[in-house]
């Protein structure tokens, strides 16, 4: 038996090389810090950053697939505290985040993310004049995070919420909420945002442009019906 898990070990630290350039082998024998032929980071990895002019360092860890961080990845100070756990998706911020201090938790933020291969995207949200309902909307994929959600700030030393804000799409909402943006995307049917498109104007018989051009700038009196003066 012994022989078998030693055996078994063997072919996983031969794939575990075969697939990565570079890599470590941690004391639990998970492998990190992987770096594929193509010299992309993949798998689990942990930073170390040291303090650096007055900056303090850092250590951190998390999932990379083709080099951009994936899921939740964890933020410590040099001295083991926790102070940040952030998720990640196409190496973007996307959903909850969390900062604290040595004292305790300090905010709450929620991102939106977009896949950075397409152009645009489509995402529902909910309409903050209208309860219980929700718009799709097309927003143009730059490449950034946006902003939504309800952000909460809070007294560390107590744990309680100080003030929140909420955000869609990148769009701070205030007392009174603010209509959700139209789309970006100009091929969008007005349908889709809730807006009636407007009826087609009629086209004008010839007879009557005929008469409106040779009448145009002249007082012309139209029988209504009226009796008298």
């Amino acid at each position: 038996m012994r022989y078998c898990l030693i055996a078994f070990s063997f072919l996983i630290f031969q794939f575990a090389k075969g697939q990565c350039k570079t890599f470590k082998i941690a004391a639990n024998g998970d492998t990190l810090n992987c770096t594929d032929i193509n010299g992309y980071k993949q798998g689990k990895w942990t930073l170390h950053v040291d303090p650096l002019r007055g900056n303090p360092g850092f250590e951190e860890e998390g999932v990379f697939k083709n080099d951009k961080k994936e899921g939740v990845w964890r933020n410590f100070n040099l001295m083991g505290d926790i102070m940040a756990v952030e998720t990640y998706r196409w190496g973007l911020k996307n959903g909850k985040s969390q900062y604290f201090t040595i004292n305790g938790i300090e905010r709450e933020e929620y991102w939106r993310a977009s896949n950075p291969n397409k152009a645009f995207d489509t995402i529902e949200v909910a309409d903050p004049l209208i309860p219980n309902k929700y718009e799709r909307i097309i927003v143009k994929v730059d490449g950034n995070s946006l902003k939504h959600g309800v952000w909460k700030y809070y007294n560390p030393m107590y744990g309680t919420v100080t003030h929140t804000e909420k955000w869609v799409l990148d769009n701070l909402q205030g007392d009174e909420p603010s209509a959700l943006p139209k789309s970006v995307d100009p091929s969008m049917p007005d349908s889709l945002l809730g807006v009636n498109p407007k009826p087609a104007t009629k086209p004008k018989p010839k007879e009557v442009e005929d008469f409106e051009k040779k009448n145009k700038g002249k007082k012309v009196k139209v029988r209504d019906g009226k009796t008298g003066n």
